[in-house]
C-alpha cells in the first residue's frame, strides 16, 4: 500500500523551496497565509536565489531541497513555483532518510516530476496543488483545498461539466499532473504505474498537435488502456497555430480515448487556472461522472 505521510497540525514546521525557476516577485502574502493556518515557516535558500532562469544552481538547489528532505522536524515541504528545472536535480537527490520519515511534497506544473517520482520511486503520497508563486491569484476554493489536503479533512468536489463526458463511475487510485512532464518520464524511474488507476491531466501552453502528440504516445504506450477512469483538467493558453489543426484541445482528447469505456470528465478545476483544487496522488478516490456533473471524493 503506498505510504502516507502524516497529517500537519499547528505548530508543525514546514519548508518553502525553490527547485526549479526561480521568484520573479516576493511570496510574503503566502507565508503570511501559511502562518495563519498555524505553520512555522522556513524559508529555503532557492526561494531568494537566481541563477540565469533558475532559482539558483543546480548544486544549490539540489542541496537546498535535500536538507529538508533529510530533516525529521520538517513535516512538509511546498515548492514555490514552478517553471523549469526540476528534471537537471531529481536524480541527485537521495530520499533515503524521506523514505524513513515520510513528508508531505506540494507542487504542480514542472514540479509533476517530483510528485510521480514520490509515487513512482517512494511509493508516497504527495499534493498536486496552487503553490506561493500564485496564492495571491489563487480562490479561497484553491487554497482551503490545499489546507484540508494538509491538514487531513476528506474532500468532495462535484462541478457542473459543460462539455461532452463519458459517464460512469470508478474508484481508484489517483494519479497525474502535467500531461508534458508526465509524458516526458516515461521509461525513467519517475515513471508512475498507470494500471487500474484515476488519471488526471493539464497542461498550459501547448497546441493542439502537441496535445495529440503526447496523447498518442501514451496510447501506444498502453498507458490509456489501463486506467479506470480519466479526469481532463485545465488547457490553458493554448497557442494558436499558423494552419488551424481542426479540432479543440478536448476534441483531440476525445479521439483519442474514444474507443475506450472508462469514464472521462471534462473541465475538472485542476491546472494553470486561479481554481486549481488540490490532488492527492496515491489516494484512493470515487469518480462518479454524469453528462453535466461531477463528484470526485477522497475515501
Amino acid at each position: 500500500m503506498i505510504k502516507q505521510p502524516p497529517y500537519l497540525k499547528k505548530g508543525d514546521k514546514i519548508a518553502l523551496v525553490c527547485p526549479a525557476k526561480k521568484l520573479p516577485k516576493p511570496i510574503d502574502h503566502a507565508i503570511t497565509l501559511l502562518e495563519s493556518w498555524g505553520l512555522d515557516v522556513v524559508i529555503g535558500e532557492s526561494v531568494y536565489a537566481s541563477h540565469h532562469q533558475f532559482a539558483g544552481t543546480d548544486t544549490l538547489r539540489t542541496k537546498d531541497i535535500q536538507r529538508f528532505l533529510d530533516d525529521p522536524s520538517v513535516k512538509a515541504i511546498i515548492s514555490g513555483r514552478g517553471g523549469y528545472g526540476i528534471i537537471r536535480i531529481i536524480d541527485d537527490l537521495d530520499f533515503t532518510e524521506f523514505n524513513k520519515n515520510p513528508k508531505w511534497l506540494v507542487g504542480f506544473s514542472d514540479i509533476t516530476v517530483l510528485l510521480s517520482h514520490l509515487v513512482a520511486h517512494c511509493n508516497c503520497q504527495c499534493i498536486h496543488a496552487q503553490m506561493p508563486y500564485t496564492f495571491d491569484e489563487s480562490t479561497p476554493e484553491a487554497l482551503l483545498s490545499l489546507q484540508k489536503a494538509l491538514f487531513g479533512e476528506k474532500q468532495t468536489y462535484s462541478y457542473q461539466s459543460l462539455s461532452k463526458n463519458r459517464t460512469g463511475a470508478a474508484t481508484g487510485v489517483l494519479i497525474g499532473g502535467n500531461l508534458s512532464l508526465l509524458t516526458m518520464v516515461q521509461g525513467s524511474v519517475s515513471e508512475m504505474d498507470f494500471t487500474d488507476k484515476i488519471l488526471f491531466l493539464e497542461d498550459v501552453g501547448e497546441q493542439e498537435y502537441g496535445i495529440d502528440r503526447m496523447l498518442r504516445m501514451l496510447k501506444r504506450a498502453g498507458k490509456l488502456k489501463q486506467l479506470k477512469a480519466l479526469i481532463i483538467g485545465a488547457f490553458t493558453e493554448i497557442e494558436e497555430e499558423k494552419i488551424s489543426f481542426g479540432q479543440t484541445a478536448d476534441e483531440v482528447i476525445w479521439d483519442i480515448v474514444k474507443d475506450y469505456s472508462f469514464p472521462v470528465c471534462f473541465n475538472f478545476p485542476t491546472g494553470h487556472i486561479d481554481n486549481n483544487l488540490s490532488m492527492v496522488l496515491g489516494a484512493e478516490v470515487n469518480l462518479k461522472v454524469e453528462t453535466n456533473n461531477v463528484q470526485f471524493k477522497y475515501l
